[in-house]
């Protein structure tokens, strides 16, 4: 019987199965309503409500059920697939097993064991071909049966060759890319892709050539994408990229640490090859997520497409720096690099923003990408950390003022992790203690981020959030994330006060500089409370007084946990005084809140 002939008899079989379920119901819905009527004369008591109660029950339920679960095992044909499974298994281990027993050697053996995992895959194409169920499965097992020869063969038999275990590989996922494309079918690639990837990095694991795995992981990632354009399966590439990264930052981590102790570097290791290599997957990785973008057109982007930029500045940017320093390289010239590189990138969102696309997808995906790295690099170009920080919130201040041109809302939230980014990296790298760290210098880029974050904070007051934007329609709509700006320009201030209380500290006599530095910062914080509760009062801003009482508690934290139990003298009682007059002045502006008339919230 032929094939069409076959499906005709399975439908006509599922037809009258579903027929016979459905008349089923019919009858039993009709005993259940001649149960709530009146009974006919016509039937007796002894075999019409019996009969009925006998027939129906709730139980009998029950098959209908295992009906469904029966008809989707036979349109999937399940059971022969896991039939057809069993049997190529059993003749995979049959071979094996003659291998092991020294009828043929292992160099036959492994020849017989691959030629039949090829024969599996051909076997797949020209069921494909007709269209069968089983199609998937023989091409799917030939892939494994491939893959798990080829690592067993060449690591423990010894008997393939490095070169020719490689190109193996890579030959059967370009084949079942083929196969899957010839006929728009999922599963070769996909197999082909994961089997490719995952053999190549077990081959001498954790000592392989890296240049041979590299240009297997390069295959692979390339063909996930292929594998991407017949169906959306993010978790295919997801695989392949943490595999990519994992291997590749093995390379860089092992190359780094001998590079560092002066040892001879192993051929494996290959360190010329380095830095090319890892340009390369870093170029490659941003032309697959644009091609990806741009192919969407107006659809949603996928997660993976969105977040593989950035993922892969701070993966490239880091390992490139490590390598550069241990081989005691020009770091500062790899930082100019990165600096064009993420010129580059930030020049790709205008050009996103340019497109005639409602949405412009794409905008913020390269915009964080280059933040990101523009965040990297820039320390790495100039030397200076704390010096560098300013620019990327004078950065992050012009694309909040392009978000409002463009109507953005995923630009603007980038922005605030920008500036964000500035204001406690510029905390963490001071808050220490020391002539190091309180440099006067230091003032400089303080004041330039208190600044820049404030008005930064007021600009977003000003402008609202777009108002189609996916990204505060799901997470912040009334923006209320803006208030951690606010929250970041204080920090920074002070910090510029605080340096500024450092250098004032030599005209302190020395038994009073330590009690007067520590006490002197809560002062500092106290004046703040009362700045902020007056701003609040006089404009009737509700955030802005929430701020005030969060101020509050920090001040009083500070005093009382720290400055009470740690410090004595004249330092210690004005710190006390200094939260006193802040907690008073607060209740007079809280007392006489609810009495001002109401005003707008605008700072």
């Amino acid at each position: 019987m032929s094939t069409a002939d076959e499906t005709l008899d399975k439908r006509e079989k599922e037809l009258e199965s579903r027929i016979q379920m459905l008349e089923q119901q019919l009858d039993r819905l009709s005993i259940h309503i001649n149960d709530d009527a009146a009974v006919p004369a016509a039937v007796t008591p002894a075999s019409g409500p019996r009969q009925q109660q006998k027939d129906y029950h709730p139980a009998e339920e029950m098959p209908d059920l295992s009906e469904e679960v029966l008809s989707w095992a036979s349109r999937n044909a399940i059971l022969p697939r896991l039939a057809t499974v069993c049997f190529l298994m059993v003749i995979a281990l049959v071979l094996r097993e003659i291998t092991n027993s020294g009828l043929v050697n292992m160099l036959i053996g492994s020849g017989l064991g691959m030629g039949y995992a090829a024969a599996l895959m051909l076997f797949g194409w020209y069921k494909y071909s007709t269209e069968s169920p089983l199609a998937p499965v023989f091409s799917a097992c030939g892939v494994v049966l491939m893959s798990t020869i080829v690592v067993e063969t060449h690591m423990h038999f010894q008997s393939l060759p490095l070169v020719p275990a490689y190109i193996t590989l890579m030959v059967t996922g370009f084949g079942m890319a083929f196969m899957s494309r010839r006929f728009n079918a999922f599963v070769p690639i996909s197999v082909g892709v994961l089997g490719m990837c995952f053999a190549g990095a077990a081959i001498d694991y954790p000592r392989p050539y890296f240049p041979y795995l590299a240009l297997v992981l390069y295959t692979a990632n390339v063909l996930g994408y292929v594998a991407a354009q017949l169906k959306r399966c993010s978790w295919l590439r997801w695989s392949v990229l943490c595999v990519t990264m994992v291997m590749i930052q093995l390379w860089g981590a092992r190359l780094g640490m001998m590079l560092r102790n002066g040892e001879t570097i192993p051929a494996e290791l290959a360190s010329v090859w380095y830095l090319p290599v890892l340009t390369t997957f870093f170029l490659t990785f941003v032309t697959l997520s644009l091609i990806g973008i741009v192919k969407a057109g107006n659809k949603k982007i996928s997660r993976f497409d969105f977040s593989l930029p950035t993922l892969n500045v701070i993966w490239a940017f880091t390992l490139a720096r490590n390598v550069a320093e241990a081989w005691q390289m020009n770091v500062k010239l790899l930082g100019v690099i990165g600096l064009l590189a993420a010129a580059g990138l930030l020049g790709l969102t205008f050009w996103f923003a340019r497109r005639n696309i409602e949405g412009a997808p794409g905008t913020n995906t390269f915009a964080l990408a280059g933040s990101t790295l523009l965040a990297l690099a820039l320390p790495t170009a100039t030397g200076s950390f704390v010096l560098s920080l300013p620019v990327i919130s004078l950065v992050a201040i012009t694309m909040a003022i392009v978000s409002r041109v463009w109507e953005n809302g995923g630009i603007r939230g980038t922005t605030y992790l920008m500036n964000l980014y500035a204001s406690v990296a510029l905390v963490l790298a001071l808050s220490g203690e020391g002539p190091l760290v309180n440099d006067p210098i230091y003032m400089l880029p303080a004041g330039l981020i208190a600044f820049i974050s404030i008005y930064h904070y007021q600009w977003c007051r000003s402008w609202p959030v777009p108002a189609a934007s996916a990204l505060f329609d799901t997470l912040d709509r009334h923006d209320r994330s803006a208030v951690l700006l606010l929250l970041g320009g204080l920090a920074s201030g002070f910090i510029m006060l605080r340096v500024a209380l450092f250098q004032a500290m030599p005209f302190v006599s020395s038994e009073m500089q330590r009690d007067t530095f520590r006490c002197g910062q809560s002062v500092l914080i106290n004046a703040s409370v009362i700045a902020l509760i007056v701003v609040a009062y006089m404009r009737q801003n509700k955030e802005v007084r929430n701020i005030a009482i969060f101020v509050t508690v920090v001040g009083g934290t500070k005093v009382f946990l720290y400055d009470l139990l740690g410090t004595h003298g004249l330092p210690l009682v004005f710190s006390i005084f200094s939260f006193g007059m802040a907690a008073a002045v607060e209740s007079v502006a809280l007392g006489k809140w609810t009495k001002a008339p109401s005003r707008t919230n605008v700072v």
